[in-house]
C-alpha cells in the first residue's frame, strides 16, 4: 500500500525535475548577452538582423500599469526574433511620442525630433556593432510615421555599405485592423486606448493576476469610441478616466490571439522586406 501511495508523488517529482532540466532557449535580447556572445552570434551564426522596438510610458486607464507598451515590446520582440531565426533584439526604448496629463500622472513623452534622433543613435550603434539588417518598430501609435521616415532616410545613408534599415509597421497598424475586425464580428466594443486589445495583451503576458492589469478592469468602463465620420454627442457625459473603449470583456485568450496576429504579421513583413532588399542589392 505504501508503494501505491507514494508512487504518484515520486513520478510527479521526477517529471518536475525533468522539466526544470530541459534546455531553455538561448536569449536573443542584447541586454542579456555578453559582448563575446553577441560577436559570436553575428560573425559565426549569421544573426545579422536586429530589432529596435519602441515601447512607451503613458497612462492606460485606472486599471493598467503605465509601462504596458514597453512590457509588451519586451515580450513580443523576442518572439519575433526567434521566429525569424537570425535576429537579436536591442534594448526596448521605454519612451514614445504621447501626451502627458498631470491629472493622470506618470507619462513620459519625447518630441518628434528627439524621438527620431534617439532612434537614429541606436541605429548608428547597431551598424557599428556589425548588424546588416536593422528593423525599426513601435508598439505605440505615436511615432509610427517618424520611424517610417527615419528608416527610409537611414537606409539611403547606409545602403552603400551593404547595411539596410527597415520600418515594420504591420506589427502595429495592420494587426490592429485585423483584430478590430474580429472584435466587431463578435459584437465586442471598439477601442482605441486602454480597452480590450491593450488590456487583453497584458492579461496574456502577465505572470500572475494583478501584476500588470488590476482586477478592477472587470468593472471599469471607458468613454465610447466615436465612429469615423461621426461627432460625439455633446450631451453625453464623459468619464475622462483615460480609456477610450471598454476593457471589461478583456481576456488572456483574446490577448493571445492578438499577439499571434502581431507575431505573424511582423515576421511576414520583415522577411519580405529583407528578401526584396537583398535581391535588389544583388541585382
Amino acid at each position: 500500500m505504501r508503494i501505491r501511495v507514494f508512487a504518484p508523488i515520486i513520478i510527479s517529482v521526477w517529471i518536475a525535475s525533468l522539466a526544470a532540466q530541459s534546455p531553455q532557449p538561448a536569449p536573443v535580447e542584447i541586454a542579456l548577452l555578453t559582448h563575446t556572445e553577441i560577436f559570436d552570434a553575428i560573425h559565426n551564426h549569421q544573426k545579422t538582423t536586429v530589432l529596435i522596438f519602441n515601447g512607451g510610458t503613458e497612462q492606460r486607464g485606472p486599471h493598467a500599469v503605465l509601462g504596458g507598451h514597453t512590457l509588451i515590446a519586451q515580450e513580443l520582440g523576442p518572439m519575433i526574433a526567434r521566429k525569424l531565426g537570425n535576429t537579436l533584439v536591442a534594448p526596448v526604448l521605454p519612451y514614445s511620442i504621447t501626451t502627458v496629463d498631470g491629472k493622470m500622472p506618470g507619462g513620459v513623452t519625447l518630441s518628434a525630433d528627439l524621438f527620431k534622433r534617439v532612434n537614429e543613435a541606436v541605429v548608428d550603434s547597431m551598424v557599428t556593432n556589425g548588424f546588416r539588417d536593422i528593423v525599426l518598430m513601435g508598439d505605440h501609435g505615436g511615432g509610427q510615421r517618424e520611424l517610417s521616415e527615419l528608416a527610409a532616410a537611414l537606409d539611403r545613408k547606409y545602403s552603400p555599405r551593404g547595411v539596410h534599415v527597415y520600418f515594420c509597421g504591420d506589427v502595429y497598424e495592420k494587426s490592429e485592423t485585423e483584430f478590430n475586425a474580429y472584435m466587431k464580428s463578435k459584437g465586442l466594443p471598439a477601442s482605441t486606448h486602454g480597452g480590450i486589445p491593450d488590456t487583453s495583451e497584458l492579461l496574456a503576458l502577465q505572470t500572475k493576476p494583478g501584476m500588470w492589469v488590476r482586477e478592477t478592469y472587470k468593472t471599469t468602463p471607458g468613454d465610447p469610441v466615436v465612429p469615423a465620420g461621426q461627432q460625439r454627442d455633446p450631451k453625453t457625459k464623459l468619464l475622462n478616466n483615460g480609456i477610450t473603449g471598454d476593457p471589461r470583456q478583456s481576456s488572456p485568450e483574446l490577448g493571445r490571439m492578438f499577439l499571434d496576429i502581431r507575431l505573424r504579421n511582423a515576421v511576414a513583413e520583415i522577411q519580405s522586406m529583407i528578401t526584396a532588399k537583398r535581391r535588389n542589392s544583388r541585382g
